[in-house]
């Protein structure tokens, strides 16, 4: 296998090639590869949430258990199938653990490694592009025709048209992240209702006002830990009908944003040119609590943060348990959590 082509990265993430044994997804849209991940976890496993055909590994567990993955990875279904080993937070140190691997990959098996952003010379980057038993999708904005599809299929599906102009001004402002390009998307449907048409107007209402959201105001609290204030503001998403996993999905957004930031800070940059290389461009009057977390959240503190959020969203859709509840214990555990300022 290689680095898979854009045009060829929906059909795989649907019917991943047998061949690839790892796969690796990487680059700044944390919300495309997050989406792929997921896709390609349900064209092996069926079912992501199975326990029986999925696991979840961190990094670290591999780093303090080498033989993890490998056993993981060639561990039999006891209800039949393939499986999918999923880890979120993929970097180089895993190289040597997959190229042992690779040598004789299980056939039942597809490990799904999700990254950040890598350099051409990442051992873990150069490993999936050229091995024969591995594959890598690079996930950058979506943008021109690729953008233009996207806006098509989500609004197709609740039969919603898009004016010509609307078109143009939402293709201008989307596209930094697949999954709040998807969430802007599913609320210019809603204005529009279904076989309505999106105005030009509408397009202004539901991209222009991004930064003074309540969604965003929650996001910022949790990240500030500003408890008491994120769970107001969570109750109030509730009261006006904002679907616990919108919620979830949310923060995901707000803390990968964070944790992009906090990958230059780590690198040696100040928080606040970190914060000022993110795109899109952070708002003006949300700068100052996004260069607070970036300086204030540590890369493994903000990996268990997405880690608990993308459980919560899982069990939201699986165990049958009030989404509402879940999701407000999710966002209090959160705020709890976040790095306190020094007085």
């Amino acid at each position: 296998m290689v680095k898979i082509a854009p045009r060829s990265v929906a059909g795989f993430a649907a019917a991943p090639a047998r061949e690839a044994a790892v796969v690796l997804l990487y680059g700044p849209d944390r919300g495309q590869v997050g989406e792929l991940a997921l896709s390609i976890v349900k064209a092996v496993a069926e079912d992501p949430a199975d326990p029986f055909r999925v696991a979840e590994l961190s990094p670290a567990a591999i780093q303090d258990d080498p033989p993890l993955l490998a056993d993981e990875a060639r561990a039999m279904s006891l209800t039949g199938g393939r499986r999918a080993v999923r880890v979120r937070g993929a970097a180089d140190a895993l190289s040597k653990h997959l190229e042992s691997y690779l040598e004789d990959p299980s056939p039942d098996s597809v490990i799904v490694l999700e990254a950040g952003e890598l350099q051409a010379r990442s051992s873990l980057r150069k490993l999936a592009e050229n091995h024969a038993r591995a594959a890598a999708i690079a996930c950058y904005r979506d943008e021109g025709a690729g953008l233009t599809q996207l806006v098509k299929q989500v609004l197709d599906a609740h039969q919603v048209r898009i004016a010509p102009d609307a078109m143009r001004y939402v293709s201008a402002q989307l596209g930094a992240d697949r999954q709040s390009t998807r969430n802007t998307l599913e609320k210019l449907a809603l204005y529009a209702g279904d076989g309505g048409q999106v105005t030009l107007e509408d397009a202004e209402a539901a991209v222009g006002d991004i930064g003074e959201s309540t969604l965003d105001a929650l996001a910022q609290a949790v990240a500030a830990g500003q408890s008491g204030a994120a769970q107001r503001l969570v109750q109030k998403l509730f009261a006006e009908g904002t679907n616990p996993v919108q919620v979830v999905r949310g923060l995901v957004r707000h803390f990968s944003r964070i944790a992009e930031a906090r990958a230059h800070v780590d690198a040696g940059m100040d928080a606040e040119s970190a914060v000022g290389k993110l795109r899109p461009p952070v708002f003006f009057r949300a700068k100052p609590a996004m260069v607070a977390a970036a300086g204030g959240w540590t890369t493994p503190r903000l990996q268990n943060a997405l880690d608990r959020l993308l459980r919560t969203e899982i069990d939201c859709k699986t165990t049958g348990m009030p989404a509402e509840l879940m999701c407000a214990r999710a966002v209090l555990a959160l705020s709890a959590a976040a790095p306190r300022r020094r007085r």
